[in-house]
């Protein structure tokens, strides 16, 4: 299957939004420089310089217009998008020019910063980038959408852009990167040059396997364009640069461009999509949640479990209830329909936790909540009784399955291959070995098949008969699966993660990435019959498959995964088997729903990703008086007007006067 590109307008404008800064800038030919050729040892054992051909290298030519018109430009494309206006170029420690693009997850910011780089060389002549980021995960993937786009960027613009990953095991890579006369893109993780660990330090030595040459002198010779992805997890906080960022000035960069969703430091912002922007956009998928939490009912140790509540037209609504029953080989817990008068104790086949008053009284659809005479009352969501770990999780799981049936069976006839991705914190719980190496299902594993099962048992009543006839055609062993560390017996392993920092929590093993990355597109494809992954949550940066659609997190909250985090894996627009995005106006919306299933109440969960979401859009104006529209651009059919501030006071009397705004600010 192959995942195809096409452009799109809000992908073009982001990009033009760096180019434009840059108008007035001279084309530059070729710039040519001697690249050093270093020293090698003679028979004699001499370190020496002949016999070295002096090979020519290309670097970016040096920026032609002034830093005065610099600055006006970005004013103009800055008035052009309503972003606040630039008194003064925002220099860092690094380099005096830094532009910031804002752009929500999931929008194709590395598709943009691509397309940007063959822009740059189109337009002005540039041909030396370096992609720094954050993490092992994130430079695989950034890596892997280069490649990807390789073909569709070669229909555009005639050429192809040469990528490698930065390694001190890989050094004659710097030496193409240098004497190539094309456009050349370094990707590089801030680990491999912040003077931690070994290896870090060696682009800062002189290595006798370089000709005795220093690897960053021959970076910084090319005067690179920096491209910082997710600079907030480098550059440092809003008061202090970080060592890392600082490091950075040794790269000579030309210049500095910064892709993010939630910038920390803000330079001269050129672009911003935001959350609220993509949504609006339909860019994005919606998100829906189903929560779980756990109710304390006073006086009673009956277990219940509200799944949902199910309404029909024509006959009251009823209640999808977890409840204990006594069977022949025991007590079991199962889901039964409820309505009103119906007497649990009953059900339960005499459960003596059930005697007192649990009779529904009420169920009622628009608070989706049952209530009982003795006065006990569930949201949908919310379980009480004896609820340990394992409760939760097999909850947990329960809904992950319900979402995506209900979700598959839909986007099946339209060809859409729909995943769930679950995060765990310790492979043991999805899988286990014998002394003799023998595979064994962990309890996770355990409760999914057992769940599975029941789920589907009765396929040919419930499901389409071409839908069903695939649900038969997958054995339940096989519909998932777990991608982890390997260790060297081969064995899925617990991949090491930081303890602190901005990567707390996130692995940086390149083999994990590979594997997920490699796979990405086999798991779009409907003859692989993995449907259900689950994944360690140090390695959530490596998973952006565009269809997930479902996200369940069976793990303890600990408070360093923001709610926004934790979505933005789903949040891609899903391709169909033909690799085509399923992003028509009229109906993406209805295609691309992500679920998550929430380990905590459906409103902590919610508000959560509201205070999320709120913040990143802190920059966004909240009241419009004045000050808002002074200085704005409104284009008419015969002329472009720059709001004065005696227009922008009656324009805001007008508001007032009409209703639209409140007198209170």
């Amino acid at each position: 299957m192959k995942i195809k590109f096409k452009k799109q307008p809000y992908q073009t404008d982001a990009v033009m939004s760096i180019v434009d800064c840059f108008k007035g800038q001279m084309k530059s030919g070729r710039v040519q420089y001697r690249v050093d050729p270093g020293k090698r040892e003679s028979k004699k054992g001499q370190r020496t310089y002949e016999d070295y051909d002096e090979s020519a290298g290309f670097k970016n030519s040096d920026l032609s217009i002034t830093h005065a018109q610099l600055l006006e430009n970005i004013q103009e494309v800055q008035r052009n998008q309503n972003l606040p206006i630039s008194e003064q170029l925002v220099t860092t420690s690094v380099c005096p020019i830094n532009l910031d693009v804002e752009m929500e997850t999931g929008t194709g910011k590395t598709y943009v910063y691509v397309k940007t780089m063959l822009e740059l060389n189109e337009r002005y002549g540039w041909s030396k980038f370096i992609i720094v980021v954050p993490s092992i995960a994130i430079r695989e993937g950034v890596y892997s959408s280069i490649e990807l786009t390789k073909e569709h960027f070669l229909e555009q613009y005639g050429k192809q852009v040469r990528s490698f990953i930065y390694s001190s095991k890989a050094l004659h890579e710097l030496e193409s990167f240098s004497t190539d006369a094309g456009i050349n893109v370094m990707i590089i993780n801030v680990q491999a040059f912040n003077a931690r660990g070994k290896d870090a330090r060696r682009i800062y030595e002189e290595l006798d396997s370089f000709q005795s040459r220093r690897p960053i002198d021959v970076i910084k010779s090319n005067r690179p364009i920096l491209i910082i992805d997710e600079p907030q997890k480098i550059t440092g906080d809003t008061k202090k640069e970080s060592k890392s960022f600082k490091s950075l000035e040794e790269f000579n960069p030309l210049m500095i461009l910064n892709y993010s969703a939630t910038h920390k430091r803000v330079h001269n912002k050129v672009h911003r999509l935001d959350a609220l922007d993509a949504y609006n956009q339909k860019l994005v998928k919606k998100i829906s949640v189903r929560g779980i939490s756990v109710k304390g009912l006073s006086g009673t140790n009956a277990y219940l479990y509200l799944q949902s509540i199910e309404v029909s037209a024509t006959k009251p609504p009823v209640a999808r209830l977890e409840i204990e029953i006594k069977q022949k080989s025991g007590i079991k817990r199962i889901i039964r329909k409820v309505g009103a008068g119906d007497n649990l104790y009953t059900l339960s086949g005499e459960l003596e936790q059930y005697k007192e008053g649990f009779v529904v009284s009420d169920i009622d659809a628009r608070t989706d909540t049952i209530s009982f005479v003795n006065g006990h009352e569930l949201n949908a969501g919310e379980a009480t009784g004896d609820v340990n770990d394992e409760t939760l999780r097999r909850i947990q799981i329960r809904e992950a399955i319900k979402a995506h049936l209900e979700k598959e069976q839909v986007l099946f006839y339209q060809g859409i291959k729909v995943l769930s991705l679950f995060f765990i914190d310790e492979v043991a719980k999805y899988r286990m070995y014998s002394d003799d190496g023998e595979k064994l299902l962990g309890e996770y594993a355990q409760y999914f098949e057992e769940e599975y099962k029941e789920a589907i048992k009765d396929i040919d009543s419930v499901f389409l008969p071409e839908y069903a006839k695939y649900l038969q055609g997958i054995a339940v062993a096989k519909t998932h699966n777990g991608y982890f560390s390997i260790d060297k017996k081969g064995r899925l392993s617990n991949p090491k993660a930081k303890a602190r920092g901005e990567g707390a929590g996130l692995s940086d093993d390149a083999d994990a990435y590979d594997l997920i990355l490699k796979d990405k597109k086999r798991l779009l494809s409907f003859e692989e019959p993995t449907r259900f992954i689950f994944s360690h949550s140090a390695l959530r940066e490596g998973w952006d498959n565009p269809n997930i659609f479902v996200i369940c997190t069976l793990k303890h909250s600990d408070n360093t995964i923001s709610r926004r985090q934790e979505v933005g894996r789903g949040m891609r627009i899903s391709v169909n088997k033909h690799g085509d995005r399923m992003d028509d106006p009229a109906t993406v919306h209805d295609i691309n729903v992500l679920t998550v299933v929430a380990n905590e109440s459906y409103k902590d969960f919610v508000s959560g990703l509201q205070k999320d979401i709120s913040e990143s859009l802190s920059e966004r104006p909240r009241v419009a008086d004045v000050k808002y529209f002074t200085g704005k651009i409104l284009q008419t059919e015969t002329a472009t007007i720059k709001v004065t501030e005696e227009m922008a006071e009656g324009i805001e009397f007008y508001l007032i006067q009409n209703g639209y705004v409140d007198r209170k600010k």
